[in-house]
């Protein structure tokens, strides 16, 4: 019997699904209502095994809640700090002078200087792109700004895309970034926030299931912030056409598989319900007609786990581990935690089925988790004196 099964039958499983299967195929009733353990269709997640392969080695400290990093050819690293600037580290030491020539970021609750991507080609182009929340609190968005560094100054700033509609509050601007083999970009964006907000007299999550919308979704643009002719609602009426797939509440990991071509990613579920979902064109996610979260005040959000026509998560995590950045490494998965303060390693098969997971105990906030050239995990704690930290392989 496999590590997992006998984690699923001793009723502290992780929870786990197998691709594919739906709630008239899985034996635990995926369409019932939370209530008792038992009728779950994803069996509610548990306390996990302590990993004990990884050692940690904290790099630089002194970060104000950084949100990002990314390495550039030469060996130096930007780092995003939430409050509003991008930082460097050259020869091994994080420089006073932060970067200039940023965009006006409106930085307050979870919003602020959050994603810094390079292009593919960088090292011709040297254009990066920056994801940052924009406005004020009674009306927002994430947006997407890409520009030339020379080193120490952004120049030919340009906003190449922002969303659409724009909402109030300071929570859920979701804001991933990954680059496809096609040299596009998808990028993660929340559903706008929780109750009581509201957009257009409905709870933001509305938003989600509405192709008219960005909020809730993942879009897909050019480099240039075109619209791709192949996304799949292109053509489609009263369907945004940036949208790649949707039905999602707030994803803040995603990584992109390049040996099998898969996107995976992580979104925050609300009290509990957090998961890990295999991305793909044109599908929906189901947040919020069907979910494993409750309301924060008390009571389902959904009486349904599962629904013909929708995607099935392939991991929930109850309690919530709140998951932020997301790495593909070694063939696995590595997810950051904030509320669980840890990182995540989720073991695969060579099918992408979820076979397994681990707990590397980081005693803070995870709020990034990268591959670097060398090889290396690193990853960035959410403190007001937030780490940069490496991981490093011990043992099997």
């Amino acid at each position: 019997m496999s590590y997992l099964s006998k984690r699923i039958l001793s009723g502290i499983a992780i929870a786990f699904i197998v691709a594919g299967c739906s709630s008239a195929q899985n034996p635990l009733n995926a369409s019932s209502a939370i209530g008792s353990e038992s009728n779950y269709g994803i069996p509610p997640s548990g306390d996990v095994p302590k990993s004990n392969n990884f050692k940690t080695t904290t790099i630089l400290e002194g970060l104000e809640h950084p949100w990002s990093m990314a390495w550039l050819p030469n060996g130096e690293m930007l780092i995003t700090e939430r409050p509003g600037r991008l930082r460097i580290i050259r020869n091994g030491q994080l420089e006073k002078t932060p970067i200039t020539g940023l965009p006006e970021i409106f930085a307050a609750g979870q919003g602020g200087l959050m994603e810094v991507s390079l292009h593919p080609k960088f090292a011709e182009n040297r254009l990066i792109y920056l994801s940052y929340s924009h406005g004020n609190a009674q009306e927002n968005r994430t947006r997407i700004a890409r520009a030339k560094f020379d080193g120490k100054a952004l120049q030919d700033l340009e906003v190449i895309f922002e969303v659409s509609p724009t909402k109030s509050g300071t929570q859920h601007f979701g804001s991933r970034i990954v680059w496809l083999p096609d040299n596009t970009m998808l990028l993660a964006i929340g559903d706008g926030g929780n109750p009581p907000l509201k957009i257009d007299g409905e709870y933001p999550r509305k938003q989600a299931q509405k192709l008219n919308s960005q909020l809730g979704k993942i879009v897909r643009f050019n480099d240039d912030g075109s619209i791709p002719k192949d996304n799949p609602f292109v053509g489609t009426e009263n369907a945004n056409p940036a949208i790649w797939n949707y039905g999602h509440r707030n994803i803040q990991g995603m990584t992109f598989d390049a040996e099998n071509k898969r996107v995976w990613s992580t979104e925050h579920g609300s009290k509990g319900g957090d998961e890990v979902n295999l991305e793909e064109a044109g599908k929906n996610y189901g947040w919020p007609v069907v979910t494993y979260s409750r309301e924060y005040s008390g009571g389902e959000i959904s009486q349904e786990r599962s629904r013909p026509g929708m995607v099935d998560p392939k991991l929930v995590w109850t309690p919530s581990i709140a998951p932020s950045g997301l790495a593909f490494y070694n063939g696995d998965l590595f997810a950051g935690g904030l509320v669980s303060q840890d990182v995540r390693h989720i073991d695969l098969d060579g099918k992408g089925n979820i076979v397994g997971e681990k707990s590397i105990e980081i005693g803070e906030r995870v709020r990034d988790v990268k591959v670097a050239p060398d090889g290396k995990l690193y990853i960035l704690t959410d403190e007001d004196n937030g780490k940069l930290i490496r991981l490093e392989a011990v043992g099997s």
